[in-house]
């Protein structure tokens, strides 16, 4: 059985059911796969820590010994409760057959039937054995995949563990840390942890952005995408205030010259999904705009043509080149070049 939405996930991680006896969770972000791991391997034992009635196998550990799987889940609990058997595997399995195998014993009663087979893994694809055999298993089995965290599963992370500890954020200040933060679990978790103390764990303080700056800071490479942004928009005045900004926290021309590239290359990619047949939401969507710029993008995509942005490649790697020559202006070179671009798009009616 494979649960892929996030209330069933909820619902068996909260209660694994004595029915099942193996789970397969795997995906890019391990921090969210052991998280996960984590809560059934506390649902499927009284003590996961135990190292008599839990196992814990790696790849190097069934690449060096095949059928040691089947031999762990043969084995009987010392104390007579259920067995834990924890493979900690990574994108690539080296005995993949040979876990095919085992767990299709294990569905079938073959070996101890009181052992829970949890199995965590790396980004698995489609040609993987044990995916498949436990997929398409009716019973007993259940592989979850995970994915990154969308924004609004980080905003719900950070409110739930906030609201834990008696803290809080304001809506444009829970927007901004959101923004800030990657999308890999365990670094998410991390830097949560990190900003319960800032706050003051219990002080029932409600932080807004300004209270924040010491927690966040100001990135220079924010700035630069800030003004890349507003460049293409047409925002002359806001694009240079970005640039500069960045600049004085240290940003080089080159780097700006990137981050404009970038834009150009968003907005490229977005026409060219468009051109196919793509809506431009969902264009902008592929693209990896953030949910608070999209109406922005969106003004931009629906204005700028491909033979537009195609016709501003030479100035940007001229600017890039100009940049990178020993001694020269290359501030100011960046900036003529965002201004440049801002003023076309303001001819253009942005």
């Amino acid at each position: 059985m494979i649960l892929s939405k996030r209330p069933d996930i909820d619902r068996f991680l909260a209660r694994p059911g004595d029915d099942v006896r193996a789970a397969l969770i795997y995906g890019k972000d391990r921090g969210i796969v052991r998280e996960r791991a984590n809560l059934i391997a506390a649902k499927s034992t009284a003590n996961p820590d135990d190292p008599f009635d839990v196992s814990v196998l790696t790849d190097s550990d069934l690449a060096q010994d095949p059928a040691r799987i089947v031999d762990e889940l043969s084995a009987q609990s010392l104390m007579g409760g259920r067995r834990l058997i924890r493979l900690r595997l990574g994108d690539k399995i080296a005995a993949d057959k040979a876990l095919a195998e085992a767990f299709k014993q294990h569905a079938e009663g073959l070996l101890n039937p009181a052992a829970f087979l949890l199995i965590e893994a790396g980004n698995l694809g489609r040609e993987s054995g044990l995916r498949k055999v436990m997929e398409a298993a009716k019973t007993g089995a259940v592989v979850i995949p995970c994915y990154e965290d969308e924004t609004g599963d980080i905003a719900r992370m950070v409110r739930d563990a906030l609201s834990t500890d008696k803290v809080g954020l304001t809506s444009d200040a829970l927007d901004l840390v959101v923004a800030r933060l990657p999308k890999e679990r365990g670094v998410v978790r991390q830097e949560i942890e990190r900003l319960v103390l800032f706050l003051g764990p219990g002080s029932g303080v409600t932080a807004t952005p300004a209270d924040l700056m010491g927690f966040v800071g100001v990135e220079p490479d924010a700035s630069l995408s800030d003004a890349a942004f507003d460049a293409f928009g047409g925002r002359l005045g806001a694009a240079q205030a970005g640039l500069r900004r960045a600049f004085m926290e240290g940003e080089t021309g080159p780097a700006a010259v990137r981050a404009i590239g970038y834009q150009l290359t968003r907005l490229r990619k977005a026409l060219t999904l468009v051109q196919s047949g793509a809506g431009v939401q969902e264009a902008a969507k592929a693209c990896g705009v953030f949910w608070k710029q999209e109406r922005e993008f969106l003004r931009q995509a629906r204005v700028w043509t491909l033979e537009q942005l195609n016709s501003l490649q030479p100035e940007l790697l001229s600017a890039d080149r100009a940049c990178k020559t020993t001694g020269s202006p290359d501030l100011l070179i960046a900036e003529r070049l965002a201004l440049s671009i801002a003023g076309r798009a303001k001819r253009l009616g942005l």
